[in-house]
């Protein structure tokens, strides 16, 4: 998708719908009134790429909130994103790629669907190729592959799913952030989990798993014993069942951190 429909979409959910909505920043840059994509926090900066998967339920800002509650590293964190973007069309668009050359990211996440078709596998390591070199312009900034689920039609589309994204982490040395493997091993524990909220997008406890999967793997920190009750900085609260939280918890250490 294209940079016409994102700022239409911003136009038509007002900024108080953004808001609610948990995003940081949209990469929209024709309407005069975007302030643009703000850095938010204080500590080692990171910057997310992609669409509704991120946005939905805010997963960068429970990251952050995450390493808030853990103590020690905090994050800075930027989103760039936009409905049904793939990141071809983030390059294209040319938000984020401003935002890389302006900022000393630690770590540039980047997002777009499953890409488990090999049309779409293509292109994600294509644009991951693109934004890499963009990154090695810039500084030190390390590419991290958020490795999309399949909606709840294609459960099938796991496997290449994944693949797909450990290959584009493979050709630029970048970090796998295991999200999709997160979300099988948490089924394998408990198969009734309700990780999607209308076969697309997170549930609360979908999206706090992949907030722990990449908490533990960018931070290199177990996400056991993390809180249950999150507050996001833009305002979003999560909270989870604690049992659940423990089982989602064991599920994100299982791929992220393992033996």
């Amino acid at each position: 998708m294209g940079q016409l429909r994102t700022c239409r979409f911003l136009a038509l959910l007002g900024m108080t719908g953004v808001a609610a909505l948990g995003m940081t920043a949209i990469g929209c840059m024709s309407s005069p009134t975007s302030p643009g994509p703000q850095l938010i926090g204080e500590g080692r900066p990171v910057l997310f790429i992609g669409n509704s998967y991120l946005y939905t339920k805010d997963v960068p800002g429970i990251v952050q909130a995450l390493a808030d509650s853990a103590g020690g590293d905090k994050l800075a964190v930027m989103t760039v994103a936009g409905p049904d973007m793939a990141l071809i069309d983030h390059w294209n668009e040319g938000t984020a790629r401003s935002e890389i050359s302006k900022h000393a990211f630690e770590w540039v996440v980047l997002q777009q669907g499953p890409s488990s078709v090999e049309l779409n596998r293509d292109t994600l390591r294509l644009a991951t190729k693109y934004f890499a070199e963009e990154m090695a312009k810039a500084g030190n900034a390390t590419p991290a592959l958020f490795s999309a689920w399949p909606n709840a039609e294609r459960r099938q589309d796991f496997t290449r799913a994944i693949e797909s994204y450990t290959l584009a982490a493979a050709d630029v040395n970048g970090i796998l952030l295991p999200v999709a493997s997160g979300w099988l091993a948490a089924w394998d524990r408990v198969s009734t989990l309700q990780l999607y909220e209308d076969g697309l997008h997170p549930s609360n406890e979908g999206a706090y798993l992949a907030a722990l999967v990449i908490y533990a793997k960018l931070l290199d920190k177990s996400p056991i014993g993390l809180p249950a009750t999150l507050r996001t900085h833009g305002g979003v609260t999560i909270a989870i069942d604690p049992t659940t939280a423990a089982t989602l918890q064991d599920a994100a250490a299982a791929v992220a951190n393992p033996p």
